[in-house]
């Protein structure tokens, strides 16, 4: 994986009336309630996830064994190189599809071309042009009339998620054998919701959906850590952990994205995504990160639609991109 995405996306001030002092207070005021007001259903929020994704397998672990983890994943962090040997590397026909993708000349009978060289990837295509998400008038039955439909950049996300399937739902025993697929269904969310949020921060769309599916890839190995200390296939069950885990694994992504040479801002912006003063990119995967949170625990019943996590802690477009991620399945 190392090197191929870097490859791919190779005096008028004095004139104006002043604000009242008490004005511009209050003002910076509101913003802090509501930076306040946002932080905390962003941690409330990943304090119901992490108990979603523990379910029955977490238990009362000592504080110094959730403590040696928390440390190892750190440490990870500081040494990429053996963190990225933790996970599989892309099938090798997805970056040439991704560099092809570049090419403004390339032709949907030439990407038709080589997708067909992958019978499992015409598959994906085929039922990703047929899904609810794209509502297709009529059954899309033809390689050719799949791409069209996705167009240049669906496609491009579509062989990205493809990329990333294997690397996050790897085969492990314990734990991480059964949390696996719950979080590639958030990294696959996470991915859509991010793009989806980023014209309106000006943000590159692809770019989005890369750092939405990357992120994921720090907590998995964080989990494979965790079976490896704890030998029950259990985790520990402290809220605090969670959040402190999920945390680490964040920058922990961040480290193997610059390992495996992803463009800069990618990489920047999962390690800047928990902070609101972040790059325009960090924002947008911090914003598809939450949402796709949110989406999951409403799929799994833990969250009524009209929780006010969501009816207030949402506004109108992301709750728009809240019920898109529904689609996605089906």
């Amino acid at each position: 994986m190392k090197n191929w995405i870097n490859r791919l996306l190779s005096g008028a001030e004095s004139q104006a009336p002043q604000e009242p002092g008490g004005a511009r207070a209050g003002a910076a005021l509101q913003d802090d309630a509501a930076d306040e007001a946002n932080e905390a259903n962003e941690a409330n929020t990943d304090v119901l996830y992490y108990r979603w994704l523990t379910g029955p397998a977490a238990f009362d672990a000592p504080p110094e064994t959730a403590g040696l983890i928390l440390e190892q994943v750190r440490q990870l962090a500081q040494n990429p190189g053996v963190a990225a040997e933790l996970v599989p590397r892309v099938p090798e026909l997805i970056p040439k599809l991704l560099r092809s993708l570049r090419d403004e000349n390339v032709t949907s009978a030439e990407l038709a071309g080589q997708v067909a060289e992958d019978v499992v990837l015409v598959a994906e295509v085929l039922r990703e042009a047929n899904s609810a998400y794209y509502r297709p008038m009529t059954p899309i039955k033809t390689l050719d009339a799949a791409i069209m439909l996705l167009g240049q950049n669906g496609l491009r996300m579509l062989l990205a998620r493809v990329a990333f399937r294997p690397v996050i739902r790897m085969h492990e025993a314990g734990f991480a054998r059964r949390v696996a697929p719950l979080l590639w269904n958030h990294s696959e969310r996470c991915a859509v919701a991010a793009s989806l949020m980023a014209p309106g921060l000006t943000a590159d769309i692809f770019e989005s959906c890369l750092a939405g599916l990357m992120q994921d890839v720090g907590l998995i190995v964080a989990f494979r850590l965790a079976d490896r200390i704890c030998q029950n296939g259990k985790v520990p069950d402290s809220s605090a952990f969670g959040l402190d885990l999920m945390a680490h694994s964040r920058q922990l992504s961040a480290a193997i994205a610059a390992y495996w040479d992803f463009p800069e801002n990618v990489s920047d912006a999962i390690a800047q995504a928990g902070n609101p003063d972040g790059s325009a990119l960090a924002q947008a995967l911090a914003q598809g990160d939450h949402i796709a949170k949110l989406r999951l625990l409403i799929d799994a019943g833990v969250l009524p639609e009209d929780d006010p996590l969501v009816s207030n802690g949402l506004n109108s477009f992301q709750r728009r991109c809240l019920g898109k991620l529904s689609n996605l399945d089906q």
